[in-house]
């Protein structure tokens, strides 16, 4: 069993960043892919970005290079670099551990453990 805490949310004016933080529990995290989702009220938890254990980065489209994803397997914890913040961002954002041997990461269903959310509000 892993345990993931993010850190990182709050209250953003548009057009600002955020980093957020994702930190593991245990061992052999550095052969995980770690991915981001994020959901608002009302709405299905989507994908936001992941990246592979050997450090491969694939983000949503709609994005448009807003965001970078990040690890440092040396302190077992992925970021989430948010620029360019816009209201539509507004969500609780998760981390989440890749399942093992899969060859995409882009749905929930590729993942096995998840974190409790941190929540990002963008004012206008």
């Amino acid at each position: 069993q892993v345990q993931l805490v993010e850190s990182g949310g709050g209250l953003v004016q548009a057009g600002g960043s955020l980093r957020l933080s994702c930190a593991a529990s245990g061992r052999s995290f550095s052969s995980y892919a770690m991915g981001w989702f994020r959901q608002a009220p009302g709405k299905e938890r989507e994908f936001v970005a992941y990246i592979s254990a050997s450090g491969v980065r694939t983000y949503a489209a709609f994005l448009k290079g807003r965001f970078t994803i990040s690890r440092d397997n040396a302190k077992n914890t992925v970021y989430l670099q948010m620029n360019s913040l816009k209201p539509e961002d507004t969500a609780i954002y998760y981390c989440a551990r890749g399942a093992y041997y899969r060859s995409t990461y882009s749905s929930a269903e590729q993942y096995d453990s998840w974190g409790q959310g941190t929540q990002v509000t963008v004012s206008s």
